[in-house]
Formats: structure tokens, sequence, C-alpha cells
């Protein structure tokens, strides 16, 4: 990767530029049995239709703090980096009394009306279904996202040194957030093909990293698994075998 990356966002610029082609995240549910692939690419694209709705629709600005309540998800690894993108805190099981803005998945919508903001929420269903009538007072991500554009340009840049993340009580700013993901990833032994399965959660730094960090900032890829002790050994072996995973955590 880029040694003068210094954002989340510089990360997948240069995953993006490196090999577009390549996986990025593949997500597996275990309670409903989905399995979604995303590419660099897609990924990518994702992002920017999410970061574009973020700073366009929402009216987000760099500094604006986002409840992100949402569980270890291919689309919350989406909200991350469209955060990373826009330069927005994302706070991870943030207090939505206290944020800016939230976005919900189905499970914690009574929670996310606390906040005064701009609400989104999604539904969590496979290959990023909708609901089937959006909960009241929120807008429905499935239904805002695809009209957006492919592209995305900040309408200022993302200081490196500005506040980027928290999670379990940990604060963040970009480049300290890149730092650590590298860190990580050289401990794991992560580099340029390596396919991490993660069964971790999303409300610790260690499941991020190893759900989305690390991987990314090493040239990885992530097998993000959700639902995980659903799982037997068996099937968990041929899932290492078909994935090609070179690391389980």
């Amino acid at each position: 990767m880029n040694a003068s990356d210094r954002t989340p966002a510089d990360l997948l610029r240069s995953a993006l530029a490196a090999d577009p082609a390549r996986p990025m995240v593949t997500f597996y549910d275990d309670a409903t049995k989905e399995r979604v692939e995303l590419s660099v690419a897609t990924f990518a694209n994702w992002v920017a239709k999410t970061a574009n709705l973020l700073q366009g629709d929402l009216a987000a600005e760099p500094g604006d703090r986002l409840a992100l309540l949402l569980p270890a998800h291919w689309q919350s690894a989406v909200w991350l980096l469209a955060c990373a993108s826009v330069g927005v805190v994302a706070e991870v099981q943030g207090d939505p009394a206290a944020a800016d803005l939230v976005v919900s998945g189905p499970d914690t919508l009574d929670a996310a009306r606390a906040c005064r903001g701009e609400r989104i929420a999604l539904a969590l269903r496979p290959l990023g279904g909708r609901f089937p009538q959006a909960p009241e007072g929120f807008a429905d991500y499935a239904v805002e996202v695809p009209g957006q554009g492919d592209r995305f340009a900040p309408f200022a840049p993302v200081d490196p040194e500005a506040p980027a993340l928290t999670v379990g009580g940990a604060a963040f700013t970009a480049a300290e957030l890149v730092t650590r993901a590298r860190e990580d990833g050289t401990a794991l032994g992560l580099g340029a093909g390596s396919r991490l399965l993660s069964g971790r959660t999303y409300d610790t730094w260690e499941g991020l990293s190893a759900g989305l960090y690390a991987p990314l900032a090493t040239g990885g890829s992530v097998v993000l698994c959700r639902h995980l002790d659903r799982l037997g050994a068996d099937a968990l072996a041929q899932r290492v075998e078909s994935e090609r995973v070179t690391l389980t955590v």
C-alpha cells in the first residue's frame, strides 16, 4: 500500500488503484445464510454513493458526529469508509442523543430516535434490500443510496489529524487509525493477498481492525462473519478452504 496514505479514504483509493477486481469484503450471515462478496471496485462504489448521500442529502460536514448503531456487516464497513471520506466522526454504538445524525439497524431504532438530527435506517436484509415500509422518522438507506453519484469529492479536504472514529471508549484521528491498522496488520502477518476470516463484532477496536481496517491497510481482504457461532466446526473448515482464508481470528 502507499506509505503516504494518512486517512482510511486514502487507503481505499490506493487499494482501488492497485487492483480494483480483487475481493475486499466477503460477508456471511450464518443466521440468514446470506453471502455477499464485494470487490474493491464494488465496495468503493458503495462508499462513494454513501458519502454523496452523507455530504449532499444529509448535509453532514467534517467534524459532525454520526452514531453508527450497526452490527458487523458489509454495509457497516461501507458507512465507516463513507464517514472517513467526508470527515465525519463515526461513533460506533455512540449515543444518538449526543450525535448530529444517526445510522441504525432494525434492532436499534427505538434508541436511534433520541437523535434530533437526520436519521437513516438500514434493514440489513440480503442484497441490501429495503424495509417493506420505512420506519417512522427515518429515511431508508436502500431507497436513498442507489440514485447517488458513483464518484465522490469532498467539499473540504479531510484533515488526517482531525477526529475520525470512536469505539469502545477509544478515540482515533484519521492518521492514528491508519497507523494502528498498519501495525495490527503487521502483527497479524497480513500482506497483499491475505484473507482474514473474522467473527468478531464491530463494537471494539479489535473487531473493527480485524474486520476492516487491518486488511485494507495491508493489501488484504476480509471474510466477515456474523453469527459465526451458528456454524459447526466442519462447515467452518469448509469455508476456510473455499474462501482461501490465510488467517482466522
